[in-house]
């Protein structure tokens, strides 16, 4: 596995506190340096995107003039024909021209004047869809057979997909992006210090804590708390859930490095028996442990307020103190080819000395059977740890196991490509999530 940092292997307890230890003070991970201005993109992804598609346009109606101007006459005589004998009714010279009209404005605008208003891509639709208009009303293209249709229908597409683009991809994102910077810049005015103080206890429903390795035995559950048969079945399969989380956690020197995002955010994988490839995605947050705590684990049915790969969650019984079913929903994934699928999964929550965990598998309820809408796919052991720093309280290290069967008929490298996708994108939404929480505070 590659090891980032240098850390030698050795027990979890004492490397991973160690990763968020050993940046308790590097600017690496502070706000600051995640958005300050000579790190900041100076053309977003989408907005590159989206000049790479107004490129297209240009290249792609110049690639159909061109065709239409190598008829059995020549190139040479056409070009006679439709540009220096020009005629209005007869000639496609002007929809190419209308093309590089687009091409130039378009890029002037949002390429290199950066522009984030949405008035050059209006001038340009609008100007292109009049003249196209008048275009088929007026001329005699209709009688030049397939390219008379095919060129003014591609170029007014092209023109009003540039638009939607704009509008509901660029534009939006970027709005979101700033507002993300803003509030890591307004951190950082704020000082170093994160977080005021411990959230309480009572705030919030709470689990007690738990000693590491702890197995109490469902006899002695019973005794505390009179549970149903099958409650008993849910705290057990919450059980199976956490060993399983602590054995792939104990396994660390087995994981195999994947990919590491831009803030630092390494993807690991591990083939286990039984449960396939288990994704491990590890990061540092720059809050205590306990806003993960209190955000992701203890209300979880709240993170779809602001986690937009979830579309719903909701806490169907509370078993016990530590154990609970939830009925989740997940958005789709891969632009749309992965539906979005909803999953029936039993949670367990630990606090312990050095960290807060929330460990758990599929599982069946009676008031959530399949239904047509989803696709039910199925959760094996996995779920969240929130491990303290023990040098800088306003650190920890966020480590999500995932292992999900989407069911359907899905290839694995897609599988596999949406998960990676998601897990990504939830940090993306988590870490705006803790740059809110840490602003308020």
């Amino acid at each position: 596995m590659s090891k980032p940092w240098g850390l030698p292997n050795g027990d979890l307890e004492q490397s991973l506190p160690a990763i968020a230890s050993s940046l308790s003070y590097s600017q690496g991970f502070s706000p600051h340096h995640y958005f300050s201005p000579e790190r900041r993109r100076v053309i977003s992804d989408v907005r590159r995107t989206f000049c790479l598609f107004v490129t297209f346009d240009l290249l792609f109606i110049s690639l159909l003039w061109i065709i239409e101007l190598n008829t059995s006459k020549g190139i040479q005589y056409n070009l006679k024909e439709e540009i220096i004998d020009y005629n209005f009714k007869s000639s496609f010279f002007d929809i190419f021209l209308l093309a590089v009209f687009r091409f130039l404005l378009l890029l002037l605008g949002y390429a290199v004047l950066r522009l984030r208003h949405w008035w050059i891509i209006a001038v340009s639709t609008l100007v292109s869809s009049a003249f196209l208009i008048v275009k088929v009303i007026l001329s005699d293209l209709l009688a030049k057979g397939a390219f008379g249709y095919l060129l003014p229908i591609v170029s007014f597409v092209l023109a009003w997909l540039e638009t939607w683009f704009l509008d509901f991809k660029v534009l939006p994102q970027e709005a979101e992006e700033e507002q993300w910077y803003l509030a890591a810049q307004a951190a950082v005015a704020r000082g170093p210090l994160l977080y005021s103080g411990a959230l309480s206890d009572g705030q919030f429903y709470s689990p007690p804590e738990s000693a590491a390795g702890s197995d109490d035995s469902d006899d002695e559950l019973l005794g505390k708390t009179a549970l149903t048969e099958e409650e008993r079945e849910y705290v057990r399969q919450g059980k199976m859930a956490m060993e399983a989380m602590d054995q792939i956690l104990a396994q660390e020197e087995n994981w195999t490095f994947e990919k590491c995002s831009d803030f630092g955010d390494t993807v690991h994988f591990l083939e286990m028996p039984f449960y396939g490839k288990v994704f491990i995605l590890k990061a540092v947050l720059q809050c205590p442990a306990e806003i993960i705590y209190q955000e992701m684990i203890l209300q979880p049915e709240k993170m779809v307020l602001w986690n937009k790969t979830l579309l719903a969650c909701q806490i169907l019984q509370r078993v016990d103190d530590n154990t609970t079913i939830s009925y989740d929903v997940a958005a789709g994934a891969a632009g749309g080819v992965v539906s979005p699928r909803d999953f029936v999964n039993v949670r367990r929550i630990e606090r312990r000395r050095d960290r807060y965990i929330s460990a758990g598998m599929a599982t069946v309820h009676g008031s959530r059977p399949p239904t047509s809408k989803y696709v039910r796919a199925e959760n094996g052991p996995g779920g969240f740890v929130a491990l303290k720093c023990p040098t800088n309280s306003n650190l920890c290290t966020l480590i999500w196991i995932l292992n999900a069967d989407l069911k359907g008929r899905l290839p694995r490298y897609l599988i596999n490509q949406s998960l990676g996708a998601t897990m990504t994108e939830f940090m993306f939404h988590l870490r705006k999530r803790v740059m809110e929480v840490t602003v308020r505070s």
